[in-house]
């Protein structure tokens, strides 16, 4: 199973929304075949193992790192296909939780007359696709905040100033974290300031499809000509009614985010959107502003922090200048490593700790 989710690991950032899924076929206590799921749209784990084995797969047992689908999607479903194989054993390291899935893989193989066991290195197997499991068990997307500051805590230098903060190595790591990322999300403030694309440019092998780029911009001030919407890949914006035909008349996409009630939670609104549209993870990656509005409404489930080994002094342009009242988040460190010259430190929600040891070395 090890094997299986090591494979299952290479296909994260292409597979979106689907999940990453990787297989092994043993027969005689030998493998004979071995495959993982490499693009949406693309062969299934299962059914390139299969390929992969031929004949030897008769008899074989399949160690799989998530449930077999036993729906018609892009492709049909991978129970019938390991049936047909005359596959013995299926070993799934956890259900499937889309709802088209959720035990029926297991009852179909049953059924079929194959021997079935679920639960091994199951907690390893969500970390791995912990945004498709939070979409489909929460309704949401997994949150990752990210922010690079300097050993003052300052996004920045001067406020409305661009500013490098980190170096070279840190921001070819946070392209790494935006390719795994099926939505990167940053604020109106960032777009004024720095014009940033947001997209994946760093080679990466494999070549990772671009993720959604969005904009919360609910008062209407970025330019439609921004970089941002210009990049190769998707880009909207998270706007109002007012603004949103503005926009539109423009060829971007508007999320439109009006808030009806003072009780009314914009971030709650616009993750439970964005699970709509199959977002597993959301990358936040902005200036201080959306940063602190974002941990004020207790969304991230995952904090990256780049610490560059450098002072700004003057006008703290960081958390403590927002005027958003911040509580305890309740994060639990998890990872602390030099990039370059930079520090990468990694936490998540107390409510996650005993993913802990898998996520350490995650990415």
């Amino acid at each position: 199973m090890a094997r299986a989710l090591a494979l299952a690991a290479r296909g994260r950032g292409t597979t979106d929304p689907n999940p990453a899924v990787g297989c092994v076929l043993v027969r005689d206590d030998a493998p004979v075949g071995e495959g993982w799921h490499e693009r949406a749209g693309g062969p299934h784990a299962e059914i390139r193992a299969l390929d992969a084995a031929g004949e030897k797969a008769r008899g074989a047992t399949a160690y799989v790192s998530l449930e077999p689908c036993a729906h018609h999607g892009r492709t049909p479903p991978c129970v019938g296909a390991l049936l047909a194989a005359g596959i013995a054993r299926v070993v799934a390291a956890v259900e499937d939780p889309d709802p088209r899935v959720r035990g029926r893989g297991v009852a179909a193989l049953r059924a079929g007359g194959c021997t079935t066991d679920t639960g091994v290195l199951e907690e390893n197997a969500v970390v791995l696709n912990r945004g498709f499991f939070t979409r489909h068990l929460r309704g949401r997307p997994w949150v990752v905040l990210k922010a690079a500051l300097s050993l003052d805590g300052a996004f920045t230098a001067r406020a409305g100033e661009r500013t490098t903060v980190t170096g070279e190595d840190a921001r070819r790591d946070v392209h790494r974290f935006r390719a795994a990322a099926s939505a990167v999300l940053t604020g109106a403030g960032t777009v004024l300031t720095d014009d940033p694309r947001l997209d994946v440019r760093f080679p990466l092998d494999p070549p990772p499809r671009q993720p959604l780029r969005l904009v919360w911009d609910r008062e209407g001030r970025t330019d439609p000509q921004a970089r941002v919407y210009r990049a190769p890949g998707t880009s909207a914006i998270v706007t109002t009614a007012r603004h949103a035909a503005r926009y539109a008349a423009a060829g971007i996409e508007p999320i439109v985010l009006d808030v009806k009630t003072g009780d009314d939670d914009p971030w709650r609104r616009l993750l439970g959107c964005l699970a709509e549209r199959d977002i597993n993870v959301l990358w936040v990656e902005s200036g201080p502003r959306l940063t602190a509005s974002c941990l004020a409404a207790g969304c991230p489930d995952e904090l990256v922090v780049y610490l560059a080994p450098r002072f700004f002094g003057g006008g703290n342009y960081g958390l403590a200048a927002s005027s958003t009242p911040l509580s305890g988040q309740g994060l639990l460190w998890v990872d602390a490593r030099p990039v370059g010259s930079d520090l990468r430190l990694r936490a998540v929600r107390e409510e996650h700790a005993r993913w802990a040891p898998h996520l350490r070395q995650d990415l």
